[in-house]
């Protein structure tokens, strides 16, 4: 078993459900509790012990995110293009963020501090989710480059799923910067895309034989 190869897969599972989450949140007004809640506390989880600690220790409430990844993958795959758009938007901005250092020590102290808030409210708390919010709003969306999040406007427009949007995004570059933490690269999106597959294919096993 190839462990960087596992790292790298779940850190890009946690992009793409990230992306997958603000994809359906802008479509439908809606998100599954577990997966939300999983990528959300993933900002929390300041200095892991390995990689499956930033996702609570289990891949269980990461599947919809290999499920995206595993769908990306597959050539010819359309299914999730919002969701592919997000992914490389917040790798690109996650590139821009390490060159703002200052940017990136506000970043992690707030952070801090919403992990705080988060112990006395709840993690997924509209007040959590508000503090991410205006986090994003402050720093990530003062780059020139911005994601456009498209869906139904009726929701888009509401502010408490604006927040939830900004706070996904953020636990997208979170997961950015896991997976280059961990060494990944886009070349091995071109060159290992098969290896990546086959992990992907092992892990959501696993995952699912969790459940049961």
């Amino acid at each position: 078993m190839n462990k960087k190869l596992e790292d790298i897969t779940i850190a890009l599972a946690g992009i793409f459900q990230a992306a997958g989450l603000v994809e359906q949140l802008a479509k439908t007004g809606y998100v599954p509790a577990d997966a939300y809640r999983c990528s959300i506390e993933s900002l929390f989880a300041i200095d892991p012990p390995d990689t499956r600690a930033v996702y609570g220790g289990t891949l269980v409430h990461l599947i919809p995110g290999l499920e995206i990844l595993q769908a990306t993958l597959e050539p010819g795959n359309q299914r999730h293009r919002d969701a592919l758009r997000y992914s490389l938007g917040v790798v690109h901005l996650q590139r821009k963020l390490r060159a703002r250092k200052d940017m990136m020590g506000a970043l992690g102290s707030r952070l801090k501090q919403a992990a705080r808030q988060a112990e006395h409210f709840s993690s997924t708390h509209e007040n959590v989710i508000g503090n991410l919010g205006d986090l994003y709003k402050e720093t990530i969306s003062t780059f020139r480059f911005r994601i456009q999040v498209t869906g139904d406007q009726g929701y888009l427009q509401q502010a408490r799923i604006a927040n939830q949007v900004r706070a996904l995004l953020l636990a997208g570059i979170r997961a950015a910067t896991l997976w280059r933490q961990v060494g990944g690269t886009r070349w091995q999106l071109l060159f290992r895309r098969k290896q990546i597959a086959a992990t992907v294919d092992r892990l959501l096993r696993e995952a699912k034989a969790e459940l049961h």
